[in-house]
């Protein structure tokens, strides 16, 4: 058993579960699930190493760990599907480093849990750090918590099959816009059908959440990732050129549509990401993390890494 001081995470192997190494093994620890629940309440991240996890065999551990799994619908970010609500993990270059956030934190309904499976490790670099949503609200100043106290406006400028960033269609996994409709009216969102065929969503948020169990108030919204500020001048000044900002694919602002500060953005980007500690890959390793509790990210890497993700609420 292996525990980072003042980390979010919990490194458990065969030895440490009491079961032999082998995805059985695993299976009949993870049967408990009220055990495991508490066990991730209390670490807010478990990876489990060394049980010989395979892409034939890890279905049976998600459907322990993730009594519901999710299908990735509002979610702004590249992926393949590869199973039962199984995805990809972002398909973002290898060479950037994609920085903290809690999945779907800009949506209406976010998942309390997610799973990531490692069916191949990279060959240098692809940890997946994460960080303590507690201490990253700790880490910032007290100027940028304040301004952010009002909550976020995320905007999504979804097209209709050609253009910048993701289709409404991929983004909803469907091409009915009826089903479009259903799902956005159970949401708060403000959206509208554009003369293009394409999709604007418009939704407030909270910046920071309370974890249902402990009471937690921990840094929730990815107004780092949706601010052009965070792509670096180069490509901001390149989008710029092409599109005024509320045009663009993602946008971001304060509640009341007043424009967030370059300088918020990126301490808030580089500061989580300095508070994080990373997960690195073994090829069959399995990481749970409580989304809530927890953010996560990806360092860059060389080599062909596929991690593969799933869901819960």
């Amino acid at each position: 058993m292996t525990t980072t001081t003042g980390a979010p995470l919990l490194e458990l192997t065969a030895a440490d579960t009491g079961t032999p190494a082998t995805p059985e093994g695993l299976l009949s620890f993870l049967a408990d699930g009220a055990r495991f629940g508490d066990l991730l309440t209390e670490h807010k991240a478990v990876v489990f190493r060394g049980f010989g996890l395979t892409t034939d065999s890890v279905d049976a551990a998600l459907d322990l760990v993730l009594p519901n799994r999710l299908a990735y619908v509002h979610g702004n970010s590249p992926r393949t599907k590869v199973g039962d609500n199984l995805y990809t993990s972002t398909e973002y270059p290898q060479q950037f480093t994609i920085s903290m956030h809690n999945e779907l934190s800009y949506a209406e309904h976010w998942p309390r849990r997610l799973a990531f499976f490692c069916e191949r490790a990279a060959e240098t670099g692809g940890a997946t750090p994460v960080v303590d949503g507690a201490a990253w609200l700790a880490a910032l100043d007290p100027e940028v918590r304040e301004a952010f106290a009002g909550g976020v406006r995320y905007t999504q400028n979804l097209h209709d099959g050609l253009g910048l960033g993701k289709s409404w269609q991929d983004t909803f996994e469907t091409t009915d816009r009826q089903a479009v409709e259903e799902y956005l009216a159970g949401t708060s969102a403000e959206w509208a059908w554009r003369s293009d065929g394409g999709l604007r969503v418009s939704l407030v948020r909270p910046a920071t959440v309370r974890h249902p169990v402990t009471g937690a108030e921990v840094w929730f919204n990815q107004a780092d990732q949706w601010h052009p500020a965070a792509l670096g001048d180069e490509a901001a000044g390149a989008l710029a050129q092409l599109l005024p900002p509320e045009e663009l694919p993602q946008y971001v602002t304060f509640a009341d549509g007043s424009p967030i500060p370059d300088a918020h953005v990126l301490q808030i980007r580089d500061r989580g990401l300095e508070t994080a500690v990373d997960v690195d890959w073994n090829t069959g390793d399995l990481l749970v993390i409580d989304n809530v509790l927890v953010g996560h990210g990806r360092r860059p890497f060389t080599g062909s890494r596929r991690v593969l993700v799933a869901m819960t609420d």
